[in-house]
């Protein structure tokens, strides 16, 4: 079997499966979702839901964020992990997003990866969620499903991102991307029932 008749045979049952897609991360607008996917770094998106709530009502916006310390910020996220460093990135980006965006989060690529603490795949998920932009963000669950699926050959997040794009049609991204995180996460979890896998079962049989 082709990979491309893989990725439309992957595509139709992840459709099928979860045909809504919401966005695992609680946020109001495009600077508390590029937050707390800045908190979500080594921490499940459910802690980081914990967290973000005490967060964003003493400062959901850049302007209140800096009136915050880095340390009180710190003190807020630490059940995080990464406190220390996450804390001053934020400060800085909150800052930085005041004194060049007029206190709102840039639309491009470009703009967004050169705030502190936010890389590619940060960058990608504010893109896709916050602003609609195609976008393919790899996670660990991403990376790991398309390397099952034999869709890539694993090396590294950046080739996965790169095979993504090519097997999957633009239009798809966005919801797919959040799909194989769901079934990753559901299905074929890195320590649990192999047998629930039934799309990688499927694919070896074809």
């Amino acid at each position: 079997m082709k990979k491309v008749e893989k990725a439309a045979y992957i595509m139709n049952e992840l459709e099928k499966l979860f045909p809504e897609t919401p966005i695992p991360l609680d946020h109001s607008d495009a600077y508390t979702l590029l937050i707390a996917v800045l908190l979500s770094a080594q921490c499940t998106d459910v802690r980081v839901n914990q967290i973000t709530p005490a967060l964003f009502r003493l400062a959901g916006n850049p302007f209140d964020m800096v009136k915050l310390s880095v340390q009180e910020i710190e003190s807020l996220i630490r059940p995080c992990g990464l406190s220390p460093s996450k804390s001053k990135n934020i400060y800085a980006l909150s800052k930085i997003l005041i004194e060049k965006h007029n206190g709102e989060v840039p639309q491009t690529f470009e703009e967004l990866e050169a705030l502190p603490g936010v890389g590619h795949k940060t960058a990608s998920v504010v893109m896709s969620q916050a602003f609609g932009v195609p976008a393919f963000p790899v996670d660990t669950h991403i990376h790991r499903m398309m390397t099952k699926w034999k869709l890539t050959n694993g090396k590294n997040v950046e080739q996965t991102e790169r095979d993504a794009k090519k097997l999957f049609p633009k239009q798809s991204w966005n919801k797919l991307h959040l799909r194989i995180i769901f079934y990753g996460r559901k299905y074929s979890p890195a320590r649990g029932d192999l047998s629930k896998d039934y799309i990688t079962e499927a694919i070896r049989s074809m």
